[in-house]
């Protein structure tokens, strides 16, 4: 089935009759109005009682996206934020794909702010501009004698509220090249008093997830999966199922991964499934364990790599190193790790009036499970409907290249006549045990160093199991066999490094694995970080220091990771601990943003370190909403220092030994005591947040306890010898 993803622009009119008055913006940045609401592409909807909604491309999972698009719309179109709502937009790539995906509409890789910024705004300008004109016809006055505050229309020595004019303003071309507010009229952007416009539902309740949709005559179904990675289903036993009240059937699924149980509610159809005997058939399943896999990465990384990323010599970054007054090496394993979002996955599917299909879905990238539903039902793609509803997390999990468990809700609902609606639960067990994984990754580093304590090569060699390789997306993030998504970080890293040489080698993948809060980030910051302290030290120099020596004379890119630096720095009082704590640093630039972190330690490896402060430094560009920046920031900071501190997934035989968050423990809220975030003032664009805070955050631990402690190389920190307090 081919996906029309051609992008056409706005109608020319607005539907009159409704009165509602629809802007929007193309991917150029042109703006058309148009004759249908139906063939929009709205960013903005004004109805005729002036209610504003801002059209929210990228969904809500807890980044703040329905709170800084709809702050960029209310600033142009002269609205506070009280008098503007959102809606999520529909699944539809032709008027709403991620700019950054090509022709797939989704949220991901940090993208949404710096793909809608001016879109966004465009869209609320011209609006503001066809109200403006409406009014100044109706008045007889000049347009450049009006304005628009808090959504009223003043000037001429008049004002009406912007309701009076959307059906005449409906009529109207939108203007190509609406005017920009200025920066210095910004009201709302920058403004850290301007919060979230999700937490009040979030906090009484009336917020909904997907998790919450009970839709009348529903069916819950769960799904018996294959303990390992490969397995397949021949077969079930539901005698005892039986017995459940609220039981109702089990069948295979037609791609045979599982055995669908379908009840009456939640508890039932989890109490049948536990009832129910699965013969699997694990003749091709997965049944290495984590110490073969670890055994596997290491040996990689001490073979010559199968691919030279850099273009380097590897010889000759040998013979640099070789003949260096000093070497520094280092060997790093990183374990898979679970996602572990607060919601667990699920979804509901039923069947439209019309022969179409709706998937209620926290849907992160609805056109995945777009296509696939369109193929699964051979229906076209306007028959299949997506209501994308706020996720209770995500950290990557809910945007898979195969989109995994809407489709086992599609097959799920394929097997039943379609008259009832059928929710997908998964358990928190189920996400633990059988979800996809942040890979496993091993790293080797060598660093020569001269006299004077100048790096003179850096061998890097890095063992991953690729996330890309075998999706759609290989065509785009895979070139000459390397998957960049396993090793960025280190050959675009912004330091000024003579002598690199950058290798990889694949290593087939004991699970399914998927991009995990900063992707690659995750383990090439940790690495380059530690290593910088590493040869810091080797060269008896200060670590910000030394860091900022390798960022002299070099261009913005350098400037800016060295002013994030200086300023954690600063704002941590780096070199100024109090008696008995440790001070660690590191810095790193992802998704387009600058990011350094001061950890500030008390307590030791072997009686409990306890994490006392984090003073964060980050330049994210123009930062639309400070209090979602800071949120972020802290977010990210946590996620990385919990799982760095006891996370990891392994397996026995091919099976998964962590189940729930007792074995898999996320972070606790007296882990950290303090976090402090200190965003840089910019005018540049807007860059990513919901993840940047992640990859400094676990290298600057372990650079804090390597200060009287161990240098932590293996992963999770608790496998080394390094208790918490």
């Amino acid at each position: 089935m081919t996906l029309n993803t051609s992008r056409r622009g706005f109608l020319k009119s607005a539907a009159a009759a409704a009165a509602v008055l629809y802007v929007g913006a193309r991917p150029d940045g042109a703006l058309a109005a148009g004759s249908a609401p139906a063939q929009l592409n709205p960013f903005v909807r004004i109805d005729a009682d002036g209610t504003v909604t801002a059209i929210v491309k990228h969904f809500e999972k807890g980044q703040g996206p329905a709170t800084g698009l709809t702050t960029l719309i209310a600033e142009e179109l002269g609205v506070s934020m009280e008098d503007i709502q959102y809606e999520f937009a529909p699944s539809d790539p032709s008027r709403y794909a991620n700019l950054a995906f090509g022709q797939f509409q989704g949220t991901g890789g940090s993208t949404a702010m710096a793909n809608s910024f001016m879109q966004y705004r465009q869209a609320g300008a011209a609006a503001r501009e066809m109200l403006i004109k409406a009014a100044a016809e109706a008045w007889g006055a000049d347009v450049s004698t009006l304005s628009i505050e808090d959504g009223i229309i003043k000037g001429a020595g008049q004002q009406a509220p912007i309701a009076d004019f959307v059906g005449a303003a409906a009529q109207m071309e939108a203007p190509a090249e609406p005017r920009l507010k200025d920066p210095s009229e910004f009201r709302l952007i920058g403004n850290a008093k301007v919060k979230r416009k999700d937490s009040l539902p979030k906090t009484n309740g009336t917020a909904k997830y997907a998790m919450d949709l009970h839709l009348p005559n529903q069916m819950v179904a769960v799904i018996a999966r294959s303990p390992r990675m490969g397995g397949l289903a021949a077969g079930f036993d539901d005698t005892d199922a039986k017995e459940v009240k609220g039981y109702i059937r089990a069948a295979v699924l037609p791609n045979k991964a599982g055995v669908a149980v379908y009840a009456e509610n939640t508890w039932a159809a989890f109490q049948a499934r536990e009832a129910v005997t699965v013969d699997w058939d694990l003749s091709n399943a997965e049944n290495r364990s984590s110490d073969q896999i670890r055994e596997q990465l290491l040996n990689a990384v001490n073979s010559d790599p199968e691919y030279n990323v850099n273009g380097a010599d590897p010889a000759a970054t040998a013979a640099l190193i070789d003949g260096a007054e000093k070497v520094v090496e280092q060997t790093f394993y990183f374990p898979l790790l679970a996602h572990a979002p607060m919601e667990p996955l699920t979804c509901t599917i039923e069947a439209n009036e019309d022969g179409g299909i709706t998937l209620h879905d926290g849907a992160q990238i609805p056109t995945g499970p777009h296509m696939a539903l369109a193929e699964i039902f051979q229906l076209p793609m306007e028959k299949i409907r997506i209501n994308t509803m706020l996720a209770g997390g995500s950290f990557g999990r809910r945007a898979t290249p195969t989109a995994d468990y809407q489709v086992e809700a599609a097959l799920a609902f394929v097997l039943t006549d379609r008259s009832r609606p059928v929710k997908l639960v998964w358990s928190r067990e189920d996400d633990i045990t059988g979800g996809y994984y942040r890979p496993a990754v091993a790293h080797k580093v060598r660093v020569g160093l001269d006299a004077g304590g100048n790096i003179t090569g850096w061998d890097h060699r890095i063992a991953a199991q690729s996330i890309i390789k075998g999706t759609f997306f290989e065509p785009m993030l895979v070139h000459n066999g390397v998957d960049h998504t396993s090793v960025e970080g280190v050959p675009d890293g912004l330091y000024q490094i003579q002598g690199q040489f950058v290798g990889l080698s694949d290593v087939a993948k004991a699970t399914n694995v998927l991009w995990w809060r900063s992707v690659g980030h995750t383990h090439t910051a940790y690495v380059m970080e530690t290593m910088m302290d590493e040869a810091a030290r080797a060269a008896g120099r200060d670590p910000v220091e030394f860091r900022l020596a390798l960022l002299e004379g070099g261009g913005k890119d350098q400037e800016r990771l060295a002013g994030v630096l200086k300023l954690a720095a600063d704002k941590g009082n780096w070199g100024s601990a109090p008696e008995g704590r440790s001070q660690g640093i590191a810095v790193h630039k992802s998704f387009g943003s600058y990011v350094a972190e001061v950890v500030e330690i008390s307590g030791n490896a072997d009686d409990g370190v306890q994490v006392e402060k984090v003073t964060c430094a980050v330049d994210c560009g123009l930062a639309v909403n400070p209090d979602v920046v800071k949120a972020q920031m802290e977010g990210g900071i946590g996620y990385g220092i919990g799982h760095v501190m006891r996370n990891e997934i392994t397996l026995t035989d091919g099976v998964v030994d962590q189940f729930n968050f007792p074995d898999y423990e996320p972070l606790r809220i007296g882990d950290i005591n303090a976090i402090e975030v200190h965003i840089v003032p910019s005018a540049e664009a807007p860059s990513g947040v919901g993840e940047p805070g992640t990859p400094p955050s676990a290298p600057a631990l372990a650079n804090a306890i390597a200060v009287s402690g161990p240098r932590v190389t293996e992963l999770p920190m608790i496998n080394s010898g390094i208790s918490f307090a």
